[in-house]
């Protein structure tokens, strides 16, 4: 298996310096232990370290790092050479057919009223319920469950174990015991989404579950009954959404992020790793909310002394009002 570089500038840009067209790549690689057979690439100049060192035969640099790979041997110049390598690896997939595969396993289970365009892949164990629609190209790995009246858009990649249509978390408490909401909505997937394994999206109460077009779920993610994603937000692993909140566009989610029910986040918000976001979002930003790992006995005394912050500041306000006063 091999590309030449020739071709992969012709279907992708970039500049080729230091190496002939015809020149092939067997391989796409990280710097540090790419071999001479190998694509790499840099897209953070903090690792530039790395780039004098490598074996690679060809490494994609940004323009700015033109002369200092060139120093080392072949390089592809591209304006975004992280984006760049994306799509290399797509070219690579194409070039050596592992493109996606068409039809329904024999071992999946698809209820006569479901719909599976004939582009589509259901993948061994899968289960499709009645009423369900999977778009064009889009493609079910292995153990995934399309529940009822549940829709899929097109190009979705859905990885093993995914849960698509279960029910909400939804009861109603009555004298000691909880009553079960019916859940009557469904999952509305847009185009191009692409959800990790083991990630479940419950089914609307009423109204749907909404996933708009490019979302990206990573494994591990619980979306809650309601719950409506804005169009190319990306979300990490072991984050939640619980019910009837609101993500906008273009918005990051950052592993073990959790966010409370019935919220709105803005477009372009930016949460970051394991922070508990409890209410509602209106300006683009990034929002931070981990309290600092410490020894234990440190962290005892800081969580000590957060607990009486409330009697400090009202001391405080006691004081200032007497100096005030006097």
């Amino acid at each position: 298996m091999s590309l030449r570089l020739g071709a992969i500038v012709d279907a992708l840009g970039g500049e080729l310096h230091g190496a002939h067209p015809d020149a092939e790549v067997a391989r796409i690689a990280p710097l540090e232990s790419a071999g001479e057979d190998a694509l790499s690439f840099l897209s953070n100049p903090r690792y530039q370290a790395q780039l004098a060192d490598s074996r690679a035969a060809c490494v994609i640099v940004a323009p700015a790092l033109r002369e200092a790979a060139l120093a080392r041997g072949a390089c592809i110049v591209a304006p975004d050479p992280y984006v760049y390598f994306a799509r290399v690896t797509q070219l690579w997939a194409r070039a050596h057919g592992q493109g996606p595969a068409r039809g329904i396993h024999p071992s999946a289970v698809v209820h006569e009223e479901a719909q599976v365009h004939p582009t589509a892949w259901v993948g061994p164990l899968c289960v499709v319920e009645r009423g369900a629609v999977i778009g064009a190209h889009t493609q079910l790995k292995s153990r995934v469950t399309v529940g009822e009246r549940c829709v899929l858009g097109e190009r979705c990649i859905v990885h093993p174990g995914v849960v698509i249509g279960a029910d909400g978390f939804g009861f109603a408490h009555e004298r000691g015991e909880w009553i079960k909401i019916e859940q009557l909505g469904a999952v509305r997937i847009g185009d191009d989404v692409e959800i990790g394994a083991n990630t479940c999206i419950d089914r609307g109460a009423l109204d749907d579950t909404v996933i708009e077009d490019g979302v990206k779920l990573d494994n591990l993610i619980q979306i809650a009954h309601n719950v409506h994603i804005g169009r190319h937000t990306a979300m990490a692993g072991c984050s939640a959404v619980a019910g009837s909140t609101r993500i906008g566009a273009h918005c990051t989610i950052a592993g073990a992020a959790s966010i409370v029910g019935h919220l709105q986040l803005a477009d372009n918000v930016h949460i970051s790793t394991n922070t508990v976001v409890t209410h509602s979002i209106s300006r683009p930003g990034q929002y931070t909310g981990v309290f600092p790992m410490d020894e234990n006995a440190q962290w005892e005394k800081n969580a000590a002394t957060l607990r009486q912050l409330h009697r400090l500041r009202e001391r405080i306000r006691a004081l200032e009002q007497k100096t005030q006063g006097g």
